[in-house]
């Protein structure tokens, strides 16, 4: 039968994927989004943010700390990617989520398995209008150009399968029409380019929706369909070695230490009743990718909890930024 080998939980931020000298082009962003989230279910802006918590973050928010904190996170990406490696798996089933790069409000599943022959990307943020930064950021997530990945159709459609069996009724895609208007993007992306180092292993793509509302999983939920998505692969008659990878995360774009480190928390063994316990409104916009941890904490309950990293970013006074989370289920890497 098909066995869970190891479980990596990996954010996946633009900060990841571009050089330190360039974070502060993200801090400018988050002074003009009128819409940071907030882990009670308030959208603010920056002004509005400051106002009501103040700028204590600002010895935080500083090159020197943004030097040392891409430092620390590109380590933890090399031990994941070491993990990877070590692990030699035949499939890497990635769970991530869409924001609007294949699927539109047209049609937004709640959650859809890929079972093509082939995972094609979106070369949305490679065009030449792009700013430079943004070009680096299109690289490190697959999406300067239309990339071709081989993906796992026999395994997919046995999971599809499974999961209905388990009365999980998932949504499935087959097929990217044309990548130029709609394709994988930087949920899977990132993985195949910075943890695969180039290895062509088949990915299998879960594509969650957390971020658009109404019909996005509740915590419990998904954790439970992890449970169950873990009973599908075993079930598959194959004899396959599969990683589950989770992609995201975690809380932004305003940092929540607290609420990260209850995810962490509960990520331990004898503790998954702690991710039922997080609230639906703290799981929006970019801190809805926590859901992608929980689903893959499911998934590889049965591995023991390796190791976990954490990396608060604050790139403003206010505090927005990411919480930067690294994890591995199953294997120890070498450190660097």
């Amino acid at each position: 039968m098909a066995n869970i080998v190891l479980g990596i939980g990996a954010a996946h931020s633009p900060l990841l994927t571009i050089d330190w000298e360039e974070w502060q082009r993200r801090a400018e962003a988050d002074y003009e989004n009128p819409e940071l989230n907030m882990s009670d279910g308030r959208c603010l802006s920056y002004a509005q943010l400051a106002s009501e918590n103040g700028e204590p973050y600002a010895a935080l928010a500083t090159s020197e700390q943004f030097e040392q904190s891409a430092f620390r996170s590109q380590a933890n990406l090399d031990r994941l990617a070491d993990a990877l490696e070590a692990a030699d798996p035949d499939v890497v089933l990635v769970i991530g989520d869409d924001q609007g790069e294949l699927f539109s409000l047209a049609n937004m599943p709640a959650m859809s398995i890929y079972y093509g022959d082939e995972i094609l990307t979106n070369d949305v943020w490679g065009r030449p209008d792009k700013p430079a930064w943004m070009s680096a950021m299109a690289k490190g997530y697959a999406m300067d150009r239309v990339h071709h990945f081989p993906a796992a159709p026999a395994l997919a459609g046995k999971v599809i399968a499974g999961l209905i069996e388990r009365h999980v009724d998932v949504s499935a895609a087959a097929l990217v029409d044309d990548p130029v208007e709609a394709g994988f993007g930087h949920a899977f992306g990132f993985i195949a380019e910075r943890l695969m180092r180039g290895r062509a292993v088949p990915i299998l793509p879960v594509l969650l929706n957390t971020y658009f509302p109404p019909n996005v999983m509740r915590p419990c939920r998904a954790y439970h369909v992890g449970q169950m998505l873990r009973e599908a692969i075993e079930q598959a008659d194959d004899d396959l070695r599969v990683a589950v990878v989770a992609s995201g995360g975690l809380s932004h774009f305003v940092v929540d230490e607290a609420l990260d480190r209850l995810v962490l928390a509960g990520l331990r063994p004898g503790q998954e009743e702690l991710l039922c316990t997080i609230p639906p409104e703290a799981l929006r916009s970019g801190s809805s990718e926590i859901l992608n941890w929980i689903m893959t904490a499911g998934a590889v309950g049965h591995l023991p909890l390796s190791w976990a990293d954490y990396e608060p970013v604050r790139r403003t006074p206010a505090g927005t930024g990411v919480g930067l989370a690294f994890a591995c289920w199953g294997a120890v890497s070498k450190e660097r």
